[in-house]
């Protein structure tokens, strides 16, 4: 790569940056995220980055607005050191579920984030699985949107997709799930949910035929795996072989682990775009795919001026 680009980290995922930067055949730039004693955030570009093109790799997980706040600094930091360009890669975009004012009064936090980055001196976004597609649209510039896709498929079909029934876990997400069954030549299949609070849902009914069917449930996110456990459960009581999950966020907060630990779930294959707690990667059923390779081709396109969209054809 030349030497006209930076790419940075914060301390949400620095095991994922580094497989990036190795992807990359670029060192990770110095930069130093410390905390005052009083938890305010200190940031200190150590390179040069006068009319570089910089990229800033950040999850905002858990801690989420630790995570957002340090991803805001860098920013700032590189725009106030005369950085040609900042694009802001996050891998998991956080606040995206509060997309719409689903409830008087309440706010539309992904916009505000949104606002938040493009007033520190974002010039460009990187994102992998937004919750929602239409949040490229709450940015005033570029958002390339990636997804996971391609990565999770590869190893779906060394796996093996014989008799295999794509599982939506609810009607938001059968846009997704039928790009998988088109991949694969499978059926398609929709679970009945009914939310009735943040992170309380339930599976209520299976939309199409799991019956002696190797069940495969696609979601962008796992959070407190409430709802997939509950789906698994009814898709297995419905007849189907086995059950199987795909997910690009393992957000596992709360009694996900155990959750999943217990469940009828035969194996939950996961990105590395959220670092896994110990228990996380302790849990046999849990496999972890890298996507470190597809941002690190993003990346390069973009300092390059090539397509990305390509990726996914």
């Amino acid at each position: 790569m030349p030497n006209d680009i930076v790419v940075i980290s914060g301390n949400s995922n620095l095991e994922l940056a580094q497989e990036i930067s190795e992807s990359l055949w670029q060192p990770l730039g110095e930069a130093q995220v410390r905390r005052f004693s009083d938890g305010e955030i200190l940031v200190e570009i150590g390179e040069n980055v006068r009319g570089r093109d910089t990229f800033v790799i950040q999850s905002t997980c858990a801690p989420v607005n630790d995570n957002l706040m340090e991803l805001l600094l860098i920013i700032d930091a590189l725009k106030r050191a005369s950085a040609r360009r900042i694009t802001a890669v996050i891998p998991y975009y956080g606040y995206a579920r509060q997309d719409r004012k689903a409830a008087p009064r309440v706010p539309i936090s992904a916009k505000l984030v949104a606002d938040l980055l493009t007033a520190a001196g974002t010039t460009r976004v990187l994102a992998m699985d937004l919750h929602a597609g239409q949040i490229q649209g709450f940015f005033n510039i570029p958002v390339d949107h990636l997804f996971s896709a391609p990565v999770v498929l590869s190893y779906l079909k060394e796996f093996g997709t014989e008799n295999i029934v794509l599982v939506s876990p609810d009607a938001g997400g059968v846009e997704r799930t039928r790009y998988f069954a088109k991949h694969l030549s499978a059926p398609l299949a929709i679970v009945d949910k009914r939310r009735e609070g943040p992170n309380v849902a339930k599976a209520m009914n299976i939309i199409g035929e799991v019956k002696n069917k190797r069940a495969l449930i696609i979601d962008d996110m796992i959070d407190t795996a409430g709802t997939l456990t509950q789906a698994a459960d009814v898709i297995m009581d419905l007849g189907a072989e086995e059950v199987m999950a795909c997910s690009t966020h393992p957000v596992f907060s709360g009694p996900a682990i155990e959750r999943i630990k217990n469940s009828a779930l035969k194996q939950v294959v996961v990105s590395n775009t959220i670092p896994l707690s110990p228990a996380g990667r302790a849990l046999p059923k849990i496999k972890v795919l890298t996507v470190a390779k597809l941002l690190g081709e993003a990346i390069r396109r973009i300092h390059h001026e090539d397509s990305v969209s390509s990726l996914f054809v």
